[in-house]
């Protein structure tokens, strides 16, 4: 009776106005290391995401939506559980995620709602608290992906990744049981390394040439950590693993040619038949220093904003799939990002850093009946929140373990006050792209980082006047005052979230 009598209270709850009302559904898309510079609704001129800005206008775009550890299966645990990487767990990708402690998607299905999870999934165990999953294993592939389904068989699926995913999300959406509200998660894959795009994508923005950022090419004055690491376009960008060009042989298990053996004969040759212009052209140049170093830098530009393209195209395919089921109005819609990512700034790709375009990712909210189209919500929210949120939308209780606080007020009143400052802490090292560890406070207008381990010191940045963090104005006399003050806050924030690690750095090398 109890079970019974809580399905009740939640499909017929009060909603956020105070109605009785049936509960809402949940559809959290989630793609991965999309970086905010390249989505319109952010200010990008690029033109390839049409359907996430449709959604932005029609919702709400968090301007200050960060991560707290800008890694990806981090990022999803964070998502799942709504705790930081030390109290879920899984600190870094090579951590196994424990899918048998609370995540909010179970407590959402004990209170009625239908839950799947569709993609990718990338934390090793299969995911729990579902009445539905099928994942694809580890990264997943591009082209003709393998999937794995309840049962624990594997298949591969013909087609590309972004749209595979989208045509099971919509197949379990047209099968469950319409009577209940439903919380489906779908993971798209795109636009992770090493941006295969799709066939019919292939060339897209061959005729545009990306300005470089203003510190694309940053000499790392005062900023060691940043010095130290090996994710630069440079040197750690291949030719054959990241850019297709199969002349590069200097990693063969990783090769431009590896990658096409998942192909159709149909898909291959269209496939060189791009691409093989393009390196008879390279070679032909005979590249050097800087001319190479742009000439990477845009192939990395026009592949990876091709992949966009059908991330953006199957996220339409979900809004129009709600408005043909007259869906739209009682359907939350989340678009994010498992965290941002670099497009040369600082000459850099990847993610990882507690620097701005790393931590910062895409939120946006569209819920017809309670959001305001075209709200611009300035606060600071961190991923931390997500979970809480979802499920105080769904009205379903909110567990005390959660860390992170639920943001529901802002879709009612986006003037409301929210979150002074927001936490993080990246533990891998040493990973794959040599990233010192460290953590840190962000507020809105300054960032107070600790780098530890292999070396201990710290970084300060005023963002209002330096948005591009090159000038590291810690331990100057004019910044003193407002050192402490936010290392007083700094550990305040490592207390409050209990964060063993950093409590013992800063007791030990303060």
């Amino acid at each position: 009776m109890k079970g019974i009598y809580f399905l009740a209270l939640t499909l017929f709850a009060t909603s956020l106005y105070g109605q009785v009302k049936k509960a809402p559904n949940i559809i959290i898309i989630i793609s991965d290391d999309h970086a905010l510079s390249t989505i319109g609704a952010y200010g990008a001129k690029y033109g390839a995401t049409p359907n996430i800005d449709r959604l932005a206008k029609e919702g709400a775009v968090f301007t200050n939506a960060f991560v707290n550890n800008s890694i990806c299966a981090p990022s999803r645990a964070t998502l799942l559980t709504g705790k930081y990487s030390h109290m879920n767990g899984l600190r870094d990708n090579m951590d196994e995620f424990d899918a048998s402690q609370d995540v909010f998607p179970r407590r959402m299905q004990q209170a009625g709602f239908q839950t799947a999870w569709v993609g990718k999934w990338h934390l090793k165990t299969y995911p729990q608290g579902f009445d539905f999953w099928n994942i694809v294993p580890g990264q997943g592939q591009y082209y003709n992906p393998s999937f794995i389904s309840m049962n624990g068989d594997t298949s591969k699926l013909n087609g590309y990744c972004t749209d595979v995913t989208t045509d099971i999300a919509l197949d379990w959406l047209n099968k469950r049981d319409q009577e209940k509200p439903f919380c489906i998660v779908i993971g798209q894959k795109a636009p992770h390394r090493t941006w295969m795009p799709d066939i019919q994508d292939l060339g897209k923005y061959d005729q545009t040439k990306f300005p470089l950022p203003k510190n694309f090419y940053d000499k790392y004055e005062n900023r060691l950590a940043a010095g130290k690491q090996d994710m630069n376009i440079v040197n750690t960008m291949k030719l054959g693993y990241d850019l297709k060009m199969k002349s590069d042989t200097s990693d063969k298990l990783n090769s431009a040619t590896a990658f096409t053996t998942r192909m159709t004969a149909t898909q291959r040759k269209a496939w060189n038949a791009y691409y093989d212009p393009i390196e008879a052209d390279f070679l032909k140049q005979n590249l050097k220093g800087n001319g190479l170093l742009e000439w990477k830098y845009q192939r990395y530009m026009r592949d990876y904003l091709s992949t966009t393209l059908s991330l953006d195209r199957n996220i339409g395919r979900v809004l129009d799939y709600l408005d043909k089921n007259n869906l739209t109005e009682n359907t939350i819609v989340i678009y994010t990002s498992d965290q941002g990512f670099y497009m040369g700034e600082h000459g850099w790709f990847d993610k990882r850093f507690m620097y701005e375009e790393s931590m910062h990712a895409p939120f946006i909210v569209r819920y017809p009946e309670v959001v305001k189209a075209g709200t611009i919500m300035p606060q600071l929210v961190s991923n931390v929140d997500f979970a809480p949120t979802f499920l105080k939308l769904a009205n379903v209780p909110i567990p005390a373990e959660i860390q992170g606080k639920s943001f529901d007020n802002l879709l009612k009143n986006p003037k409301a006050k929210f979150r002074e400052s927001v936490y993080y802490h990246y533990y891998e090292f040493p990973g794959e792209h040599s990233v010192m560890r460290h953590f840190g406070i962000r507020t809105d207008r300054y960032k107070l980082i600790r780098f530890y381990g292999a070396a201990n010191f710290w970084e300060l940045y005023d963002l209002k006047t330096d948005p591009n963090e090159m000038n590291n104005i810690y331990g100057q006399q004019a910044s003193a005052s407002l050192t402490g003050e936010l290392k007083q806050k700094l550990k305040a924030l490592v207390t409050e979230n209990k964060d063993d690690v950093a409590l013992k750095v800063l007791a030990e090398n303060n």
